[in-house]
């Protein structure tokens, strides 16, 4: 695990619970430093006092609020770190309120809160037992990085997780961004709704095969492919738009399709391997159609079929009985002539 970010105490009620505060979440994206292209020789930003003309150390840099222009107050970590205010060392809880009245818009950054140690250890799990059998988070307070803050507690795998929230005063109202008034049909929705359907998934995200960064990977194989004196893979070339406009309802069903044959390959394709797309009565008559056409000459051909058996054992039949009633005629008048 990182170092600690924040030391300090979760408070509820008259409860303290001691914490360390660690990193939850990872930066895997490839970062590029400046160079010079003529030489490869690094460009750094170096920080240099305006009025000494001199570059200086970080142990020489401190902060400062410039009140009037010229006119600057300088304020020290230690009276950071001894301002009066009671989230500047703890993370005070002020509310509990049901998870889904918080705004996802407003969740920022996360963290875990580490248990300071045995003693800490019961009031830890005593807050954790408490928020997961209420289906609850906690709304907190707490001062980092020179403001106070606003964030919410919940319990992820037996630990409890910190994330900060944005203030409601920070977060836009996007009434200005609603779209105008148009006309949406019931079909168009309901097949909106079939498109979710066959789109949705139920494995948790790390389980998620589409759950991966392929712009990395492939910044990834460009670098090592250039490390080694080669040339960079190329993009697979894309098929050309057809230049057809598809009306809404016939994109929402070819999507309806596409997303069917993703997760079903022997789902209904024309012979070019392309998702077909049929306005939806239409489908509807020609499945009745096509279904019930072979249906009725399938049946008709059985039915003759039995008709002609029947009638040519009908035929032998009688055939058979001919032959017997002339021979039993023929011997009884034999011993009348004699």
């Amino acid at each position: 695990m990182p170092r600690p970010v924040w030391t300090g105490a979760v408070s509820f009620g008259l409860v303290t619970i001691p914490i360390r505060v660690m990193t939850a979440t990872e930066d895997h994206s490839i970062r590029f430093h400046q160079y010079h292209l003529d030489d490869m020789g690094r460009v750094r930003s170096r920080k240099v006092c305006e009025l000494e003309d001199r570059e200086v150390s970080q142990d020489e840099i401190g902060k400062g609020y410039e009140i009037a222009p010229g006119q600057v107050v300088a304020v020290s970590d230690e009276e950071l770190r001894e301002i009066p205010l009671p989230t500047a060392k703890a993370i005070e809880i002020v509310a509990f309120v049901p998870y889904e009245s918080i705004d996802p818009i407003q969740i920022g950054e996360g963290y875990y809160l580490e248990a300071g140690g045995q003693a800490a250890a019961k009031p830890y799990v005593l807050l954790c037992k408490a928020l997961e059998r209420n289906a609850k988070a906690a709304v907190a307070k707490f001062a980092w990085h020179g403001r106070e803050r606003l964030g919410l507690l919940r319990v992820k795998e037996d630990v409890i997780a910190l994330h900060a929230l944005k203030w409601p005063d920070e977060i836009r109202s996007p009434e200005e961004l609603v779209p105008a008034e148009v006309d949406i049909t019931d079909a168009e929705i309901d097949e909106a709704l079939l498109l979710v359907d066959s789109m949705t998934r139920e494995e948790p995200l790390e389980e998620a095969e589409w759950a991966a960064d392929r712009y990395t990977a492939a910044l990834e194989e460009v670098i090592h492919a250039k490390a080694g004196g080669k040339q960079p893979p190329a993009a697979e070339p894309r098929e050309a738009p057809s230049g057809r406009v598809l009306d809404l309802m016939a994109a929402l069903e070819q999507s309806v399709q596409q997303a069917k044959k993703s997760r079903d390959p022997d789902s209904g394709s024309d012979s070019a391997g392309n998702a077909t797309v049929h306005e939806m009565p239409q489908k509807k008559t020609a499945k009745k159609t096509v279904r019930k056409a072979p249906a009725k000459k399938t049946a008709a051909s059985r039915s003759s079929a039995s008709r002609s058996t029947t009638a040519q054992s009908t035929t032998r039949s009688a055939a058979k009985k001919a032959a017997k009633q002339p021979a039993k005629k023929s011997a009884g008048r034999t011993p009348r002539s004699a």
